[in-house]
């Protein structure tokens, strides 16, 4: 099931663009987005300069979010979340505009910029102590030299209450 938009819709997208062509859809399609958020991103203008590209590009990225189960604001949200995560200000702020002209208040706003960075920080985190206990199990310079190493003892850590 294809969610909101059908698969013929789909296809009469398709056929409309291969019957005014990709330079007319490229400029229409960069029209509306700056019609609906004040800007065209920059991503969106360099692919302009290869309508194909910025075609194919909107055609999957609409499709994704047109065809979810989810509700646009969620998916809008997930987005900002994901830009956050990435340490992208301009997608954050795309989609965050997006999200707010869908309805979304600055307290989910929030609360999603607070779970990114959580799960961005856990993220680092599980990637570091994996790279270290790797890299500490093996020891490459004492491999060469056939010398064993000895794992150092775990330290028990003391409870809170102090026993």
């Amino acid at each position: 099931m294809m969610g909101k938009k059908t698969k013929l819709e789909f296809e009469d997208r398709l056929a409309q663009i291969v019957s005014q062509g990709a330079d007319v859809t490229a400029e229409q399609w960069m029209k509306v987005i700056e019609e609906e958020y004040g800007r065209v991103p920059l991503i969106f203008k360099r692919m302009g300069e290869r309508p194909e590209v910025l075609i194919s590009h909107l055609l999957y990225k609409g499709t994704v979010a047109e065809t979810s189960p989810l509700d646009p604001k969620y998916v809008e949200l997930i987005s900002m979340a994901v830009g956050a995560a990435l340490k992208c200000p301009h997608c954050t702020g795309y989609h965050m505009l997006a999200a707010m002209k869908m309805g979304a208040t600055r307290d989910e706003i929030l609360e999603v910029i607070l779970l990114a960075g959580m799960i961005s920080n856990s993220s680092v985190l599980a990637n570091a102590y994996r790279i270290v206990d790797d890299k500490m199990e093996k020891c490459i310079p004492c491999e060469v030299k056939g010398v064993t190493k000895k794992k150092a003892p775990k330290q028990k850590i003391p409870s809170k209450s102090g026993r």
